[in-house]
């Protein structure tokens, strides 16, 4: 396990507990206790745990995991699905991407994508976004024309949220929207924790001609606080292989073209 994944699972266990101790953690993770510790200490120097004597408590903050740590879970799978969602774009279009890790794979994958990086000095894509990461990955490429929209930072995602952002998206058409999501169910449709991202989402996939929801096979059947959009409002779900045969078949019943990879 390496350190990204020790601090992530440590943040996960004070989630989940409350309260853990060195030793207890240390056994866990077949981590020393001496590491544990630094690693306690880093992450109280980040306002995200309080350090007790012999280990650490809940910060009163609200415990959705910063983005750089959730970057760690299920990381190859992302990276597929970034990859085959990004080819479902094509050359010309206007893309819209939300924020969250998966979205972060789709703009890498499509900010090297070998046919827009061909000569020319027209604009092989036109990238509208609300993830300042995205935002930052992207404005070097100068076959991608960047547009993001206004609005409040929330350090846990780095995603814009608020009244401002929705001024900007009012105005503009987009030809698919990649919705990254912390959970879809075939009922319910697509969701996120905070209701200020989620409203966001919203615009981005309304705007939209066609909606393709990104997300490992751990957000699929998993509820979250807010809607983004229903079923009926997704056209394609990009996956992993160990997204049940069951779960897939639900969603194809409404319509919904599922590709796992």
């Amino acid at each position: 396990m390496n350190r990204y994944e020790r601090l992530n699972a440590l943040l996960e266990l004070l989630a989940e507990r409350g309260r853990i101790e060195v030793d207890d953690v240390a056994e866990e993770l077949s981590a020393s206790a001496a590491t544990i510790r630094r690693d306690l200490d880093h992450l109280a120097g980040q306002q995200l745990l309080t350090r007790t004597r012999g280990g650490a408590v809940a910060h009163a903050v609200s415990y959705d995991l910063p983005l750089r740590y959730k970057s760690v879970r299920h990381a190859d799978e992302k990276q597929r699905i970034g990859a085959r969602a990004a080819a479902l774009a094509t050359r010309g279009s206007v893309v819209g991407l939300n924020g969250g890790t998966t979205a972060t794979e789709v703009a890498r994958a499509l900010a090297t994508r070998p046919d827009l990086h061909e000569a020319g000095s027209d604009t092989a894509l036109t990238v509208v976004t609300n993830a300042l990461n995205i935002a930052n990955e992207l404005a070097v490429r100068p076959q991608v024309k960047l547009v993001v929209t206004g609005g409040v930072a929330r350090p846990q995602s780095y995603e814009l949220i608020g009244p401002l952002g929705t001024k900007i998206l009012d105005e503009l058409t987009v030809d698919v929207t990649f919705l990254g999501v912390d959970g879809i169910d075939p009922v319910l449709g697509a969701a996120a924790h905070h209701e200020g991202e989620a409203s966001i989402n919203r615009l981005l996939a309304a705007r939209a001609r066609k909606v393709v929801v990104v997300a490992d096979s751990s957000k699929i059947g998993a509820r979250a606080f807010a809607r983004i959009c229903g079923v009926e409002e997704m056209n394609v779900l990009v996956t992993d292989v160990g997204a049940a045969v069951e779960d897939v078949r639900r969603f194809e019943e409404r319509g919904i073209e599922v590709i796992r990879v």
